[in-house]
């Protein structure tokens, strides 16, 4: 199992169309065009993050996959009553007892009984990554398929998970996630890079929006909004506390947040972009941002890092004792990208 908790909350998930088809954009062979189904996927990830305690930190929805970087708050939903734990699960599967609880109906003392008594297995769902894909992609296989009129699988395999086990890795991933548009020449810019979390973020932070949609969607977590904002960065959540502050909700458990402010975290993805441009690889730029030397990484490493990602590191990402130590927890003697962990991260002793 590639997943434990203990070891670290954050997980890169990729998820690709079977045969490698061209189901989700533009099939040049048929000659026709899927992306309307992009916006799908981007939908159903944020609906599923307002359901489950796993946030969204970053997502890109490309022509025959789909990468997305996942937070698991497993204290937010030690926080969830009982009764709001059935609520979700019924959002989630409407035809059983839970969906009637979740519609409003009335149940009879025996099958409130049955519910509760389902109540732990269902609260450990909600945290769980596998449900959460899961949810997501027998969704979209089911739609895709109604929508063409057949049968069978749309989705090459469940899914693809490495673990990212510290702040570098983490935005790491982040990095590489949202350039995958720019390095599939499918985009010039960040902010034409479609169905990516950086262009979202972008086009909220131009609306000058995001600290209305933060204090709507965090004000209360067991009311949760029907689409899920993406996972807060530092200054963003500080936007949202004060907005909870002036709810006269002071006592709220604070938001979990990414290791870095929005703005730092756009320039880190504008300055590694412009490092993948023809020409320009392994190429550092004179002034590099301060994010880097703070998190004690190799900056020459880095571009080549975020570039093939899922190639340098296999199944966790982070520094070489953040890998040991996974390694041990998860029972692997062996792990791809120790070496490229013992270039990219620098001693800072």
């Amino acid at each position: 199992m590639q997943i434990n908790l203990e070891q670290t909350p954050y997980y890169h998930v990729v998820a690709r169309c079977v045969r490698r088809a061209f189901l989700c954009g533009l099939d040049k062979l048929s000659g026709r065009n899927f992306d309307h189904r992009k916006p799908w996927l981007v939908e159903r990830i944020k609906a599923l993050s307002a359901i489950f305690a796993i946030d969204g930190a970053a997502y890109a929805v490309m022509s025959n996959h789909f990468h997305v970087v996942l937070h698991v708050d497993t204290g937010k939903a030690h926080r969830w009553s009982d009764d709001e734990v059935v609520f979700r699960w019924g959002k989630l599967f409407p035809g059983g007892l839970a969906g009637r609880y979740a519609e409003g109906e009335q149940l009879t003392e025996q099958e409130r009984e049955i519910v509760l008594a389902c109540v732990p297995q269902w609260r450990e769902r909600l945290t769980s990554i596998s449900w959460y894909m899961k949810c997501l992609n027998e969704f979209i296989a089911r739609r895709a398929n109604a929508e063409d009129n057949c049968h069978g699988r749309f989705w090459e395999s469940r899914f693809r998970c490495q673990a990212l086990l510290d702040d570098a890795a983490v935005l790491a991933a982040m990095c590489y996630v949202d350039l995958n548009p720019i390095r599939a020449d499918m985009a010039a810019t960040l902010e034409q890079s479609d169905f990516t979390s950086i262009q979202e973020r972008i086009e909220t932070l131009r609306a000058e929006t995001t600290s209305s949609l933060r204090s709507d969607a965090y004000g209360d977590e067991n009311t949760p909004p029907t689409l899920a904002p993406l996972m807060a960065f530092q200054n963003e959540a500080t936007i949202a506390q004060a907005a909870r502050n002036c709810a006269n909700t002071p006592t709220d458990p604070a938001i979990p947040t990414l290791p870095t402010t929005l703005h730092n975290y756009l320039a880190l993805v504008d300055w590694t972009g412009r490092q993948l441009r023809p020409g320009k690889r392994g190429q550092i730029h004179a002034e590099a941002p301060p994010i880097l030397t703070r998190l004690g990484v190799n900056e020459r490493e880095w571009v080549d890092a975020t570039r093939q990602f899922n190639k340098r590191f296999r199944y966790a990402a982070g520094a070489i004792e953040k890998l040991q130590q996974w390694c041990d927890a998860v029972g692997r003697c062996w792990l791809q990208g120790a070496k490229t962990a013992s270039r990219l991260y620098v001693s800072t002793t």
